[in-house]
Formats: structure tokens, C-alpha cells, sequence
């Protein structure tokens, strides 16, 4: 497996096509989730894309996101998800301490805030994040917001 964290110009075409692709796959279809995933975060020249390629296949990825693009104060790791057929392989977590380390590396000054599908409260929990709101609900999913600071082990 071959990790990359690159800016969106940097991203080829078959590259961005097989990210959307994914994203497309489990938050709109197998999640059943209307949203606009296409929000023109992915664009901004701060904006890091981290994924995996395995077999020449994006098998799994997050968005990396500059302090105060999506919480005030905080950098951010969003739109985490792994191809449906890779998660028996346990790459989530691999995914997962790459883009702390990554977000980290690049913004060190910064702690870390997410909005986590409830479901996988206690996997973000095992990287760190502590869960910092009641429940509430995001394009008709339960999310929680969960922070991690700076000084936890990465």
C-alpha cells in the first residue's frame, strides 16, 4: 500500500475522479446520506488530501483542513473513509495515525476537531480524541464533536 498527502493541485485527474468516487460510494450510496460533498473545501491551497492506493485503487482517504476553515481555533480531519471492501484489513487506523501525523506535521501549533459519526465515537476515542458535545444530528446522521490536543502521542 502507497500512502500520498497532496495538495488539490497536485492530485491528478484519475487520482481526484477515484477520491470522489469513493466518497461518492459510502457517504451517498451505502450510507443513503444527501449532502453536498462537493463544498469547495477540497480546493483551498491549505487543503491536504491523504489516501492510500492498493493495486492502483484509492482505498482509502481524509481531508486535511487548516486551522479555522471548519472550527475556529482548530485544525480538522474530515471526510475519513475506507473502500468497503479494505476494512476487513483494518487500514482505518493506519489512515487515521497518518492524517494526526500529517495535520500535526504541517500545523503543530494547532490542536485538532472533528465531527465523528456516532458509531465510530470509541474508534476516533482509540486515536486520541475526546468526545466534547452531546449528540446531534448532521445530514440525518448522529455525530458527536471530538477534539484531540497537540500534546497527545501521536
Amino acid at each position: 500500500m502507497i500512502w500520498h498527502c497532496q495538495a488539490f493541485n497536485e492530485l491528478t485527474t484519475h487520482t481526484l475522479y477515484a477520491i470522489l468516487k469513493l466518497r461518492s460510494d459510502v457517504f451517498v450510496v451505502e450510507q443513503n446520506c444527501v449532502f453536498p460533498d462537493l463544498d469547495d473545501i477540497d480546493t483551498l491551497p491549505d487543503t491536504r488530501h491523504i489516501y492510500a492506493l492498493k493495486d492502483n485503487q484509492v482505498v482509502a482517504y481524509a481531508r486535511l483542513l487548516a486551522k479555522d476553515v471548519s472550527y475556529s481555533g482548530y485544525t480538522s480531519i474530515g471526510r475519513v473513509v475506507v473502500a468497503q471492501e479494505s476494512r476487513k484489513d483494518k487500514i482505518g487506523h493506519v489512515l487515521m495515525k497518518n492524517a494526526i501525523k500529517e495535520t500535526l506535521k504541517l500545523w503543530p501549533d494547532s490542536s485538532i476537531k472533528i465531527g465523528a459519526q456516532s458509531h465510530l465515537e470509541r474508534f476516533y476515542q482509540s486515536h486520541g480524541f475526546i468526545t466534547v458535545s452531546d449528540p446531534y444530528m448532521e445530514d440525518g446522521i448522529e455525530h458527536y464533536l471530538m477534539t484531540r490536543m497537540t500534546d497527545v502521542n501521536s
